[in-house]
This record gives C-alpha cells, structure tokens and sequence, in this order.
C-alpha cells in the first residue's frame, strides 16, 4: 500500500491574484477551429447557396482577399 505524495505549497502570487496559466492548445484549438469554420464558409464552391443578401457576401470576399495577401 502505498502512502499519498504531499506536493510542497506553492508561493503566493504577489499581487495577492491567483496565478493561471493556460496551456498553449487552449488557444490554438479554438483559433484553429474558428479559421476552419471561416474557410468553410468562404468556399466559393458553396456560396451559391448561401440565402444571405449581397453584402454579407461581399464582406466575406474582403476577408478572405486580406488573408491571402
């Protein structure tokens, strides 16, 4: 039977706020899904279809011509 590990205490934060820290896939996978989800509506091959008015569609192609530069 093994006994539990006690973890020494951590130093408090100096300005008496907790210290968090995120890990580097909690910003790029919602980054990552946010732009596939973008460039899955830019698909010129679907625009077609899309109901919206003639200006949302314009905007999109704004977007997507400012990241192809």
């Amino acid at each position: 039977m093994s006994a539990p590990t006690q973890l020494p205490p951590r130093p408090a934060s100096p300005q008496g706020r907790a210290d968090t820290r995120l890990p580097w896939w909690a910003l790029a996978l919602p980054t990552l899904a946010f732009v596939t989800l973008l460039l899955l509506i830019l698909d010129p091959a679907q625009a077609h279809a899309a109901g919206t008015g003639p200006g949302t569609g314009l905007l999109f192609e704004h977007i997507r011509q400012l990241m192809a530069r």
